[in-house]
């Protein structure tokens, strides 16, 4: 009995095997569309969640208004730091009789902030820029708090303190205006 001799086997490379591949990808469930439109390209990320549809969603001017708080802030505790009766001086119109400690403090804290601005300018984090805007926030609201008691118990309303009292409300409301767009969910077409 002479028996066929059996072809060489052919190894299926499943890599180049576009239609395996679209299988394995199906059964793993990658590559299509999840409820929310989004395309995974791995597994991992569809189970971490992906942070690169954040960047599309950004309000307008988000990143420049970060920029310009970080800048505001550094500027700011450096004068604290470095010429604290000056800044005393320039606000509320006054000299101050007391030790500029508290002053000085006041710049470590605002340097500190600074720094969080800072973090928030480049990360592309939702939450953490929703932190930093919160955070800026506070200081806004705490800073026309403190300012307003202090200008009642001087009993005087300089200029400068006004200017600054509406410059506060001004950059709490803008704050506050990027932390609700940021945080709201987009509307699905």
């Amino acid at each position: 009995m002479a028996s066929k001799p059996h072809p060489p086997l052919m190894k299926k490379h499943s890599q180049t095997d576009l239609v395996s591949r679209l299988k394995t990808r199906k059964i793993l469930g990658v590559g299509g569309e999840d409820d929310d439109g989004e395309v995974h390209r791995s597994k991992i990320s569809q189970m971490l969640g992906n942070e690169i549809k954040f960047s599309v969603r950004e309000p307008i001017g988000l990143r420049v208004w970060i920029l310009i708080s970080a800048v505001a802030f550094t500027v700011m505790a450096l004068m604290a730091l470095v010429f604290p009766n000056q800044l005393y001086e320039v606000v509320f119109e006054e000299e101050l009789s007391t030790t500029s400690i508290s002053i000085r403090l006041y710049g470590g804290a605002l340097l500190s902030l600074a720094l969080i601005m800072w973090n928030g300018l480049y990360t592309a984090e939702k939450v953490i820029i929703q932190w930093t805007l919160l955070s800026e926030a506070c200081y806004f609201a705490v800073q026309f708090l403190v300012t307003s008691i202090t200008l009642v118990e001087i009993g005087t309303m300089p200029n400068a303190a006004v200017l600054l009292l509406l410059s506060r409300v001004l950059f709490l409301v803008v704050t506050l205006v990027y932390y609700y767009h940021l945080g709201r969910r987009p509307k699905k077409i």
